[in-house]
């Protein structure tokens, strides 16, 4: 439908969608920077989405039944925040509109989680909106089943493009969605036939819809312009038994010069063009101002919200005070009380029991553990469950037959899998986990990054986690990929060395509200190094004494993990000679790094010569080895500086001299 036509036949609808379309236009020229294209052809099916169909409340911008709208195509931001400041979120003011992209504003360059109320997910990484509402929808089916329709029953709704959609992790989340039928999830794809590089025909000849049929979706189509079409097609969407791809045919930069070329993708600042952009809208009013008349009518659209809030708030003071106090719990993101003494209890029978035990499978007696008293935690794995000992036998497992079930399978796509569970903890009432091997942490890694950025306390246990894996060899041994995560800001890498440990891992990482955590567990067997009990979590230190110095302390060992083990016995060998030998256990080098000068000093005091030890590279070890009062000349490391390659366990780790006879001889030559 042209633009004549629009304001001929829907002129109401025309003028609050040109409301949009100008705001984009002067909020990029005041900034000088931005992406106008996208907002300005999307305009039409926003303003029909949120004035016919979102279900939201503004003046409740974390009202846990309020329908989710992401914005996937990330770069086109200025339409949420259009959307934002035209239904009346009260942080959403014209003033930030105004400093788009500058210091200090909420309006960043692409849409940040935590920084605006009705912003749902970080997006600008293409792809990774569209996989993030996979993780929202299972968390909304999963909730519906356990607290039933009068307490969660919403939809999700994503706008993507064809970077999205470009992007491989879409069809890791697309694949995912079809085969769990997700039917309150529907897509919005921006199909402008354009890219920065030009027509999306000079590097794709993918038919979407095609794809998204074959892979379980619902397949609809409008045109992206006409408002009467466009509530057709969302109004058909809510009637499908599984996730609906919208067909939106649009034009990017609809009105402007640059009106369906790769120039419209940019910033369009010249002064001359946008003046006959607004002429060709009907848009007389200056700069950033709205007409009082439209601006009531976006701001009638969100107050409509008010009476489904409210009625849904007098359902939930219906429940009993104490449904409702674990409701408020879990969307709060906190833990029964009952957590840390269930805790307690796996670390002393743990340290009586004195077993030799992998990591992973101590993860697993942790999860067993814990996962009847934590409801909203939901498991999974990328197609590795038997070796990254995610389930338990209480869990069920999720799909169409039981939506109460709170493990997924979430076959061979780690970074799906990742992106679903940054999804779900921002949906709210959920506490998700997955593994995989601690090498494809390279295939998760944007998601990772993201749950760092965005503060959100996913859990990603990743096993296998060094050349202790053996055989498979250096295509799955991880050797760089412990300091890659701690490279990572806001990140919890816990690396332990027994179940005690492990027990303690998992204690802080569910009790975390804003930092995730990466859990490297080992393949092999370990034994139990934390012989004493101690109802405190040493864990939460960083790193602790395991075992001091006998006489002088000449030595001080550090390790995490696997080589914890080693490092205990290099200690032995060095005491049988004399030579006194502190081992400290860092399974948390971020948690260490956050104590006070105090206690890192009275952990790592000047004096001795130190070594580490661990199974990767050394990148990383250099601030407890150089810096915290250490000397260069006395320090060392025992560890990779390779890959690795294929053997039994015992073999490599002698091979590549990862042993506590060569700790003894490192240690000696600095001495």
């Amino acid at each position: 439908m042209d633009i004549q036509t629009l304001r001929k036949d829907h002129p109401d609808h025309w003028m609050r969608a040109a409301a949009i379309r100008t705001l984009t236009l002067d909020a990029v020229a005041a900034a000088n920077s931005g992406h106008s294209g996208m907002p300005m052809g999307m305009a039409d099916v926003a303003t029909v989405l949120f004035e016919k169909h979102l279900k939201f409340d503004p003046k409740a911008p974390r009202w846990a039944d309020r329908d989710r709208f992401i914005l996937s195509a990330g770069h086109g931001s200025m339409l949420i925040y259009s959307l934002l400041y035209l239904t009346g979120y009260s942080d959403m003011t014209l003033e930030q509109i105004k400093n788009f992209r500058q210091w200090g504003a909420i309006t960043a360059g692409h849409p940040e989680y935590g920084h605006v109320a009705g912003v749902e997910t970080t997006t600008g990484p293409l792809g990774q909106g569209i996989a993030n509402s996979v993780g929202f929808a299972i968390a909304e089916e999963n909730l519906r089943a356990r607290w039933g329709a009068k307490v969660q029953d919403h939809y999700t709704y994503v706008m993507a493009g064809d970077g999205c959609l470009m992007e491989g992790v879409s069809q890791e989340a697309i694949a995912l969605a079809g085969k769990q039928k997700l039917s309150r999830l529907i897509v919005m794809w921006d199909n402008n036939g354009i890219t920065i590089d030009g027509k999306v025909s000079l590097s794709d000849v993918t038919d979407q819809r095609a794809r998204f049929a074959a892979s379980g979706w619902n397949v609809l189509h409008c045109d992206g312009h006409d408002p009467v079409d466009i509530d057709r097609a969302l109004t058909a969407a809510k009637t499908s038994d599984r996730p609906t791809l919208i067909d939106c045919k649009t034009h990017i930069a609809l009105g402007h010069a640059a009106q369906d070329t790769s120039k419209g993708h940019g910033a369009l600042t010249d002064p001359a063009q946008m003046a006959a952009a607004k002429e060709a809208y009907g848009w007389t009013s200056p700069a950033f101002v709205i007409p009082a008349k439209i601006k009531a009518e976006w701001e009638a659209f969100g107050a409509r919200g008010a009476a489904a809030r409210a009625e849904w708030e007098g359902r939930m003071a219906a429940l009993s005070p104490a449904k409702q106090a674990e409701f408020a719990r879990i969307f709060a993101l906190d833990v029964p009380n009952k957590l840390a003494q269930t805790i307690r209890a796996v670390k002393k029978a743990a340290s009586e029991a004195g077993a030799k035990l992998a990591t992973r499978s101590a993860s697993e007696k942790v999860l067993a553990a814990v996962n009847p008293i934590l409801p909203e935690t939901i498991g999974g794995s990328a197609d590795l469950t038997g070796s990254n000992n995610t389930k338990t036998a209480d869990l069920g497992v999720f799909g169409v037959e039981d939506r109460k079930g709170r493990y997924v399978y979430y076959g061979i796509r780690e970074h799906g899998m990742a992106s679903a569970m940054n999804g779900m903890v921002l949906h709210g009432g959920v506490r998700p986990y997955s593994g995989t091997f601690m090498c494809f942490t390279d295939y998760a890694r944007p998601a990772m990054r993201l749950s760092a950025l965005m503060q959100v306390p996913v859990v990603y246990v990743m096993t296998h986690d060094s050349i202790g894996l053996g055989e498979d060899g250096p295509t799955h041994q991880p050797v760089e990929h412990l300091a890659i995560s701690r490279a990572t800001p806001n990140t919890y890498v816990f690396r332990p060395a027994d179940l005690v440990e492990t027990a303690e891992a998992w204690e802080i990482a569910f009790t975390s509200k804003t930092t995730p955590s990466v859990l490297a567990l080992s393949r092999q067997n370990l034994p139990t190094v934390r012989k004493t009990h101690n109802n405190n979590n040493l864990t939460a230190k960083g790193a602790y004494v395991l075992a001091e110095a006998e006489g002088k302390r000449q030595v001080i060992l550090m390790a995490t993990g696997s080589e914890v083990e080693i490092a205990l016995k290099a200690r032995d060998m060095l005491q049988a000679e004399g030579i006194g030998c502190r081992v400290v256990s860092m399974p948390c080098m971020e948690l260490f790094a956050a104590q006070d000068e105090a206690y890192r000093k009275k952990i790592l005091p000047g004096g001795a010569v130190r070594v580490a030890i661990e199974a990767g590279v050394r990148m990383g070890w250099d601030r407890w080895l150089l810096g915290e009062r250490g000397r260069d000349g006395k320090c060392d490391f025992v560890g990779m500086s390779s890959f690795g390659a294929s053997a039994p366990m015992e073999r490599l780790y002698k091979e590549f001299g990862i042993t506590a006879e060569a700790t003894v001889a490192k240690v000696k030559a600095l001495l």
